[in-house]
């Protein structure tokens, strides 16, 4: 009788307990009106499960549901996107279209560096959105040699790229990598046709145009549209044994990460990045940093390779990301070794360089290069560092090692990382993985301690519910383990 069970009284039923969980007073009573109800056990589970989780992902019959799936056949699939819809944020947080309120700890892919909304950089676009948003190339306009003179300066005047002359303005990481491999192609050509290939590393991620994916060895990113652009080679990142027969008199230029994103938050050794320098000074090859996740202060330094020999320095440097803090924009730095190779025609962008992205990119910069700001972010690291070594300590056997700096930070785990970002989620945290099993952490900058500690608490109880699930035998740390 108890199987027969109306499919009305079990929505209802459902929707009940959904309107319920957001208040954690609510939990006990509904686990025990369950205890003897006669509905299937299945829809029990279901029932208590949402009483039990602050943020449950919507269901099939929730808003949320309904406007994505209103939405979607409009779409091209080109993401898999989880369950919740997002529609405002402030600082550290977002609220989905339920007014649901989570903490971010991606920063939209380490972009929001300011975090969400920042009051001055809302007044500073809608000050510049009611003056001149674009102009095109075809005009000069104060704020795009404003912000190139800005990116220069401040790159000189923190112990970044030495020999950095000028900047070009374009709108995102994917198109200055693009403009990055054009220019250090155009040097090669300039010594000879056959001075024409390029070299990248595995792991490595640098974009989605055919140049930069060119740039990127990934199959699952390259085979849908292979063949490459031609003349690309793929060395292992750190090898510095590799180097010299990698990069040979037929390179006109090495990309490379100072510390690898998406690849798994890798960092590259003081000597690789001097080998890589020594190597392309001595065969007249360009070599590129892309700093476009790492760079603008995330590490503590405004550039990561600051932290670098001085000896090891580019002669191209690609940003984007923090650059915008959410607005899309992009710029590939040079140096008169590169830029005089550079002829009038030879690269250009119809929306880089406008007005209102770069005011926006100004006063980011003014911010993200503040001594507050990067004084901070050791200290923050430090914090999660030691979250990380009590995580550890609880969970030996499934965390094996911490890897980063500053605020961009990877958990190298021995499985799949879905489930706990998924668990994580549902208890109100927002975490991404990168590479191969690692969980990302790349949180705004303007994260404070508190909310460091909330986010690692709810790491910590997301990686306790699902490990142990996963593994029952005796001797898997409790909760109370979890909280010393």
């Amino acid at each position: 009788m108890a199987l027969r069970v109306s499919s009305t009284r079990i929505a209802s039923a459902l929707r009940a307990a959904r309107a319920n969980y957001r208040c954690a007073r609510y939990a006990s009573s509904v686990s025990a009106s369950l205890k003897d109800s006669t509905l299937p056990q299945g829809v029990k589970d279901s029932i208590a499960r949402d009483s039990s989780l602050p943020n449950v992902d919507p269901h099939s019959d929730s808003k949320t549901a309904g406007l994505v799936n209103s939405q979607l056949p409009y779409m091209v699939p080109t993401y898999v996107r989880p369950a919740p819809m997002f529609e405002k944020g402030q600082g550290c947080y977002m609220w989905d279209v339920e007014n649901r309120k989570y903490l971010d700890f991606t920063a939209g892919i380490a972009v929001n560096a300011l975090g969400h909304c920042d009051e001055g950089m809302a007044q500073v676009i809608a000050e510049q959105a009611q003056t001149l948003i674009h102009t095109s190339n075809l005009y000069h306009n104060p704020h795009t040699g404003l912000l190139s003179k800005q990116l220069i300066q401040l790159t000189l005047a923190t112990g970044g790229m030495t020999t950095a002359t000028r900047a070009f303005i374009c709108n995102s990481g994917s198109e200055a990598n693009e403009a990055a491999i054009k220019f250090a192609r155009k040097v090669g050509k300039s010594f000879n046709d056959k001075k024409f290939e390029f070299v990248s590393f595995h792991n490595s991620f640098h974009g989605r145009t055919m140049g930069s994916l060119s740039a990127t060895p990934n199959p699952k990113y390259q085979k849908p549209f292979s063949p490459m652009v031609p003349g690309f080679k793929y060395g292992t990142f750190n090898d510095v044994e590799g180097v010299k027969d990698l990069v040979t008199e037929e390179t006109c230029g090495v990309i490379v990460e100072p510390i690898q994103g998406e690849g798994g938050v890798n960092v590259a050794t003081p000597e690789f990045l001097l080998a890589l320098r020594k190597r392309c000074t001595e065969v007249g090859a360009v070599l590129i940093y892309d700093e476009i996740q790492c760079g603008l202060g995330r590490t503590g330094s405004f550039w990561a390779h600051s932290g670098y020999p001085k000896e090891c320095h580019p002669d191209i440097l690609t940003t984007a990301k923090a650059l915008g803090n959410g607005f899309p924009i992009g710029a590939t730095i040079v140096n008169d070794f590169v830029c005089e190779k550079i002829q009038t025609g030879d690269h250009g962008t119809t929306f880089g360089g406008n007005p209102l992205g770069c005011r926006v990119a100004s006063y980011v910069l003014s911010r993200l290069s503040s001594t507050e700001i990067l004084k901070s972010i050791p200290e923050k690291e430090l914090i999660f560092r030691k979250h990380f070594s009590r995580l550890q300590a609880v969970f030996p056997d499934q965390i094996k090692e911490v890897r980063g700096k500053g605020l961009i930070l990877g958990l190298q785990l021995n499985t799949d990382p879905t489930p706990i970002i998924t668990a994580a989620r549902e208890r109100g945290l927002l975490i991404i993985s990168c590479g191969t099993n690692t969980l990302r952490f790349v949180p705004p900058y303007v994260i404070t301690e508190a909310e460091i500690d909330e986010g690692m608490r709810i790491v910590g109880e997301a990686m306790e519910s699902v490990w142990e699930k996963q593994d029952s035998v005796p001797g898997t740390p409790g909760q109370g383990d979890l909280q010393k």
